[in-house]
């Protein structure tokens, strides 16, 4: 891919303090991207890392507070004036009991940091997307998301309701020049997952550059005719 792909767009990247968010963030850049980034909260390094990058602003919401999501997206638009790129990647996973032992609040939880969370997201941006009739939005989803596990319903469903409103959005706006995709990782390598499953290979996980590699190509030209697509990433797991 070109290095210069994305030079005049704004990329709105969630979950940007994250280890994924942040791959994601730093390819967007060296391809030329504005950056707006998204997090709930984001550390001392990380603001003193992007200090003094140029067209980089950083942006505190919790993406389940729909008052601010549209905040964030507001702020973002008066300051960059448009947004070309949507990537939803903020999320997260946690085991759980069975099902008939599973307590409400947690099923709300994964509900709404995997699902609400990409819902709101969208639904802030692409009406800016459409006034320009020009978007590029991909929702991380998850291999969990086509194979349900025992003490994982909640996360599966979380994920597998991402797929469904990609698809859904993705038929709204075939015609008005908006791809949206998914893209379905398997287990992730981080420095998180190798300390809760040291005992795994690690060589068979996914590195986080090379779905953040899949994530530009989704909102590149080259993948212009693709819309609708749930993506699987899986390594070699």
């Amino acid at each position: 891919m070109n290095v210069h792909d994305f030079d005049g767009q704004v990329a709105v990247v969630t979950g940007a303090a994250g280890n994924l968010g942040s791959t994601v963030a730093k390819k967007f850049r060296l391809a030329g991207a504005t950056l707006a980034l998204i997090d709930i909260g984001f550390g001392r390094s990380q603001r003193v890392s992007w200090r003094h990058a140029e067209n980089v602003g950083l942006f505190e919401a919790d993406l389940t507070d729909v008052n601010q999501v549209n905040h964030s997206i507001a702020q973002v638009i008066e300051r960059f004036k448009r947004i070309d790129i949507l990537a939803n990647v903020a999320g997260g996973f946690r085991m759980g009991p069975l099902v008939h032992e599973t307590p409400v609040q947690d099923w709300d939880f994964m509900l709404n940091m995997n699902a609400k969370s990409v819902f709101l997201m969208c639904r802030a941006v692409i009406p800016h997307m459409l006034k320009r009739r020009r978007g590029r939005v991909v929702n991380v989803a998850a291999r969990a998301a086509v194979e349900g596990k025992a003490r994982m319903a909640p996360y599966c469903i979380s994920k597998a309701a991402v797929i469904t409103l990609t698809q859904s959005l993705a038929a709204e706006h075939k015609h008005n020049n908006i791809n949206v995709n998914c893209i379905l990782p398997g287990t992730i390598d981080t420095p998180q997952n190798r300390e809760d499953m040291p005992g795994s290979n690690f060589s068979n996980w996914v590195p986080t550059a090379e779905l953040a590699d899949e994530i530009l190509h989704l909102c590149s030209r080259q993948a212009s005719g693709v819309t609708g697509a749930a993506v699987p990433v899986y390594g070699k797991s």
